[in-house]
């Protein structure tokens, strides 16, 4: 038995599987939390490493592709605070890390676990039913459809449409997009029979993100519907590839046009109570930084 225990959460490997348990600290994120404690058999996994900081570390699992539900989902786009297979390590606990590396990487070879991709899922995805709220809508799963429905500001083109049912038979596949500078985020469903070329602003199937703290916990909603269609790897899926972005953030001088329109935007979700004043101020730094 290998254990290391950290305010960032506890590990523990039993020789057949990992048990991640988030910790309780308040900078542990909403996403790890709301995840829950994750067991991980050994088969799933495809390597472990341990890096040395001057002032913490970080124990990683790397998954093999198309173990996990919500990776596969995410893309391995989820930033390092939201990723439950990543470990912050203090200085202090650095060989109890290494050690505990080490039994995982001694495990994997007497077993002789293959690093190769998987054709099913080894881990079950998040515990259902799901739900979360962020960006313009809210989004919830129960295993057999999912609901999206729409706050006060969503685009009123998408709000005209009401609140959306969408049954997993009609579901081809998930997209989940993390905002990233200029660039909002959504979650997407592709539904059997509706087009993919809508902006997620529009588009009555996705709920758009702008990259504020609950935008993670659309994850969960993305894992757990992609837990229960067929597997990426699985002969005659028919789920298309996921589409590319639609806009690219601009150069040069529109650039800085852009960045001042997105702080009026700011200003604006500020102003109607859609960001709190931490929130606003986390942003508006941001932005600043590039103009």
């Amino acid at each position: 038995m290998a254990e290391i225990i950290q305010k960032d959460g506890t590990w523990a490997f039993d020789g057949d599987a990992l048990r991640l348990t988030p910790g309780r600290d308040k900078n542990v994120s909403l996403l790890r939390r709301e995840l829950g404690e994750l067991v991980v058999p050994l088969g799933a996994l495809a390597g472990v490493s341990f890096e040395q900081g001057r002032r913490s570390g970080r124990l990683r699992l790397r998954l093999r592709d198309g173990a996990d539900p919500l990776t596969q989902a995410t893309g391995g786009r989820l930033a390092e605070p939201n990723d439950p297979y990543q470990l912050a390590v203090e200085s202090d606990r650095y060989g109890v890390a290494e050690y505990f590396a080490d039994e995982v990487r001694n495990a994997l070879l007497l077993d002789g676990v293959s690093p190769d991709p998987v054709d099913g899922y080894l881990l079950p995805g998040p515990p259902l039913p799901v739900s979360a709220s962020a960006g313009d809508g809210a989004a919830g799963f129960d295993g057999e459809r999912v609901r999206l429905e729409w706050n006060w500001k969503t685009e009123d083109a998408k709000a005209a449409t009401g609140p959306r049912t969408i049954l997993l038979a009609d579901v081809l596949g998930v997209e989940w997009q993390p905002a990233a500078g200029l660039e909002n985020g959504h979650l997407r469903f592709l539904v059997r029979g509706a087009p993919v070329t809508t902006p997620p602003k529009y588009d009555p199937n996705a709920v758009e993100l702008w990259g504020f703290k609950k935008d993670p916990l659309m994850a969960l909603v993305a894992a757990a519907v992609q837990a229960r269609l067929p597997h990426p790897a699985a002969e005659g899926t028919d789920a298309p590839k996921a589409p590319p972005v639609l806009h690219k953030a601009p150069a040069g001088d529109d650039d800085h046009d852009a960045l001042l329109r997105r702080l009026r935007e700011l200003g604006d979700l500020h102003r109607d109570g859609v960001l709190t004043d931490e929130e606003f101020t986390l942003a508006k730094q941001a932005v600043l930084k590039r103009i």
